[in-house]
This record gives structure tokens, sequence and C-alpha cells, in this order.
């Protein structure tokens, strides 16, 4: 209560809802609805996209879906982006967004897809629509680089949206063939177990992830979710 809370969907591409490149906007919409609930001061929502931050906003379905909530969503801005030193093994110091540095609570709620270079985008790979810099050149060390950035960028909550989940061409998409309606969602404080469940859904074993190997061999979480103590609710 009197918390200040990011919400991080993934709203990256000029997508609609069913076509799964974006965070499901109802799961944002409910989510906001709660943290309101529980007695958020201040609850914020954006991400640094990859097109025209308008156009993703609207066509997401986000920005319409939580406008009557008296939440911030807001377009990110240059300005925001401070130089931080993350001590990574890859990433250095690289510029991150000072609303989520100084925010009191960070539930980072990505959207669960393939995607060409990680080989699943889900909670550490959506942590990158906090930074800034040219985010392109994470890609030349991919897994090294994610988990350089979730040892120093832990959220409170991750919630996996796989409501739907793009199976193939992400992680954009746009064909929706290439959409499976998995009626699915994750969450837990655990950001390496609700990414390894996440795994399941496309039929590969955790392991198979070089982020989430790097990011259990460090100590950010488990690896084996089914050790975890589970609680599974069927609607």
């Amino acid at each position: 209560r009197g918390d200040v809370v990011v919400i991080k969907p993934n709203i990256g591409f000029n997508r609609a809802p069913e076509q799964a490149a974006n965070t499901n906007p109802d799961v944002v919409r409910e989510l906001a609805i709660q943290v309101l609930e529980a007695g958020a001061k201040t609850v914020r929502i954006f991400d640094h996209t990859l097109y025209e931050p308008r156009h993703c906003y609207a066509r997401s379905g986000i920005a319409p879906a939580v406008q009557d909530l008296g939440v911030k969503m807001e377009f990110t801005e240059e300005r925001k982006f401070v130089n931080v030193n993350t001590r990574g093994q890859w990433l250095k110091e690289w510029p991150l967004y000072r609303d989520v540095l100084e925010a009191d609570k960070v539930i980072n709620v990505p959207v669960a897809k393939q995607h060409s270079t990680a080989r699943i985008s889900m909670g550490f790979k959506n942590l990158m629509g906090v930074i800034g810099g040219k985010r392109e050149s994470f890609h030349q060390n991919i897994h090294v680089a994610l988990a350089d950035l979730g040892s120093y960028l832990r959220p409170t909550l991750t919630v996996l949206d796989a409501y739907r989940i793009l199976l193939r061409n992400g992680p954009q998409g746009g064909s929706l063939a290439d959409v499976q309606t998995a009626r699915t969602l994750a969450a837990g404080v655990d950001p390496v177990a609700v990414d390894a469940f996440g795994c399941t859904l496309f039929q590969l074993a955790p392991p198979q992830l070089g982020y989430l190997r790097e990011a259990a061999a460090r100590g950010l979480g488990v690896l084996d979710f089914q050790t975890l103590r589970l609680q599974k609710v069927v609607l």
C-alpha cells in the first residue's frame, strides 16, 4: 500500500492483440485493477517500443484497456534514460529507464512468443523494453546479455501472458496461422522458473535456452520449476 508500481508489458509492435506480438490487453487491465485495489499510490505502464509508440499503444489495445483506470500510461522519454554501471559479464554500463529504477515494485508482464535470436521471448527478453542505447547490439551475445540485465533488474513479480502464444515468425509475427490460443497465465516471484515453465508451451526443455542456463547458474532462480511449490488453477 502506497507504493509506486511499474507494470511493464510488451507493447513493442504495431500489432493487434490476436497477432500475439504484444501482451494481452485484458491481462494488463486486470493486473492494473488488482494493483490499484491493493493500494498502490501510482501505477505506471510503459514500454520502449520498436515502432511509433502512439501506433503501438493504440493498436495493441493496451492504452484503450486502461484509459479509465487512473493509471499513468506514458511514452518513454529519452531524457529519462540514465547510464547505470550494471557490472555484468557483457553488459558493463547501459542506459536504463529512471521510472523503473525509482519504482517500489516492478511487475514484468511479457507475452510468450518465438524469437529469431533468443529462441523464445518471455520475461528476461521483455526487460529490454526498459533500456535505451543501441539495443540491437544485445543480439551479438544475447544469452549472456539477458542474464546480465536480469541480474541487475530483478522484477518483484513476473506474469507470463500465454493466453495467445506466437509459435513462428516472432517476435513481430503477423499471420494468425502462427498463433496458438493456449489460455494460460503463469505468475511467480522467480523469473527463471516462470520462463522455464513457458518453455514447456513450446515443447522445449528449459536448459535449451542459453539465457536461462546463464541466469540459473548465477543464482537468479530455479531452472527445474517442478521442484517449487506450485499452485494450478483451471478456469
